[in-house]
């Protein structure tokens, strides 16, 4: 699988290290070193982050918040997360955007694919975030819609475990890893990899997830390399 544009998928959660909460500096410096080796290598690279670091809008409505507050909630918490990684990414001079589907003037300009591809056919990492600037979407789902409008070769989808599983493998001992996995058997399986609205999207236009330890250096070279690393869902 040959990867020139791609969209990297993190949790808000991936952000927080060993932390119960918030932003942890030393993730943000490991991703954006990451980051900074396939650019180097001349891949186009859009990220989309998740915000549950700080506040997710399903937890908000479980206290009684009204969910479509809430939603609005988790797509400004989406915002941050990609402040505080283009911060990181200015300190290893890589020119980055932030592109969102709620325009904050002047910390993000608004998401469109025009614009989003002509940042990156300009060597720019274009962060994209706000969701898909609707509530009761994903994160996830936003990644899905995202990576289709600009035509991306595949979804990486950065995790603390390296690929998918029969089960999961850090309480489950004899828990078989999967290299490759057709959508179907996916879902036949009930494999929690993106929510349903993100993984029919992706089935229905054929676009590759990738699901990886992004916690391991040179993992994410190594995928743009066509190296094996992680599991390959697609339409097998």
């Amino acid at each position: 699988m040959k990867l020139k544009r791609i969209l990297l998928k993190l949790s808000g959660e991936s952000l927080m290290g060993d932390g119960q909460y918030g932003i942890a500096t030393d993730q943000l410096e490991l991703y954006a070193g990451e980051i900074e080796k396939i650019v180097n290598k001349g891949v186009e690279v859009a990220i989309v982050l998740g915000g549950g670091n700080i506040f997710r809008g399903l937890q908000g409505a479980k206290k009684g918040m009204d969910r479509v507050q809430g939603d609005y909630m988790g797509m400004l918490a989406t915002v941050i997360n990609s402040m505080a990684l283009q911060a990181t990414l200015d300190t290893l001079n890589i020119k980055s955007v932030i592109l969102s589907a709620i325009e904050i003037d002047p910390v993000t300009q608004l998401m469109s694919r025009r614009r989003a591809i002509e940042k990156l056919s300009h060597g720019y990492v274009v962060i994209i975030s706000g969701g898909t600037g609707n509530p009761y979407f994903t994160t996830d789902s936003a990644a899905a819609l995202r990576a289709l409008e600009i035509k991306a070769d595949a979804i990486l989808k950065g995790t603390r475990v390296d690929g998918i599983y029969t089960a999961d493998p850090e309480k489950v001992k004899d828990a078989v890893k999967y290299e490759t996995l057709s959508f179907d058997e996916a879902y036949e399986k009930k494999l929690s990899i993106m929510d349903l609205t993100a993984f029919t999207l992706c089935k229905e236009n054929n676009l590759p997830i990738v699901v990886f330890n992004i916690n391991c250096k040179d993992n994410l070279l190594k995928i743009i390399n066509g190296e094996k690393v992680g599991t390959v869902v697609g339409n097998y």
